[in-house]
């Protein structure tokens, strides 16, 4: 690997840092730009991927822990149904048609940022009973499947589905921190396990998320939470469209 090549993986990494620390959604720009920038097979990009989030997710979580925009009494349940279900997803993942993950990756990303960008504005943090813990495992379970499958790690799932539940945006990026440990961990044991995970690549990923997670996640709280909605939506859109246009750009010359 040429230092170029080196400096570029870091660097990746640190601007999806940036988006993931910040609005809670960034690493789905890693295994697009990897595959259509960098040259890297999919599969490969995508298991390199969740192996960088475990370290994001640890910063993520300690930045958020320590403003307080994380509510622990939802992590567990969130937790139980992530777990086995981000194993599955790794597993499927490897097997699954390259076109079919990034069209999965396309429509989860622009679904996302659309449903973001005409729902309503932030609201206050519903009572705990708003969402049942029976209905957090099966958050979770979607969310470590889904995540797993595509290489998005957590987030982009996640906010979304939270944000559509009438959770404050803070409150929806920081669990979506806390996710991405059980999801990459699983997910990366699963890829290991295979035989498609370049832990090189993943090391180096891993490098520039972590600095760019702690920046984002101070951009974060310092942002107004109206503007700070606005910029998660606007960036699931633009990059959802990018994926598709460039998928369509390979099938169809």
């Amino acid at each position: 690997m040429t230092l170029f090549e080196v400096v570029t993986l870091v660097g990746l990494g640190l601007l999806a840092g940036v988006l993931i620390g910040a609005v809670g959604i960034g690493g789905v720009i890693l295994v697009p730009a990897l595959v259509y920038f960098d040259g890297v097979p999919i599969h490969a990009a995508i298991a390199g991927a969740m192996m960088s989030y475990l370290l994001t997710g640890l910063v993520g979580t300690l930045v958020y822990a320590r403003a307080k925009s994380i509510q622990w009494n939802m992590v567990g349940w969130l937790w139980a149904g992530a777990m086995p279900a981000a194993l599955g997803g790794a597993l499927a993942a490897n097997v699954a048609p390259s076109a079919l993950l990034e069209i999965l990756i396309g429509l989860l990303t622009v679904s996302s940022g659309l449903q973001s960008l005409f729902s309503g504005a932030d609201v206050k943090m519903p009572d705990a009973t708003t969402i049942s813990n029976p209905a957090l495992g099966c958050i979770g379970a979607m969310t470590g499947f889904l995540s797993a499958l595509s290489g998005t790690g957590g987030p982009l799932i996640l906010v979304p589905i939270l944000l559509y539940l009438e959770l404050p945006v803070l409150t929806a990026v920081g669990l979506s921190q806390v996710i991405q440990l059980p999801i990459a961990l699983l997910a990366t044991a699963g890829n290991l396990g295979y035989g498609s995970l370049d832990v090189v690549l993943g090391g180096l990923l891993a490098l520039g998320l972590a600095f760019g997670t702690w920046a984002g996640a101070a951009i974060a709280h310092a942002v107004p939470r109206a503007a700070l909605r606005r910029m998660v939506s606007l960036v699931l859109v633009i990059v959802g469209v990018s994926i598709f246009i460039n998928l369509a750009v390979r099938l169809f010359t």
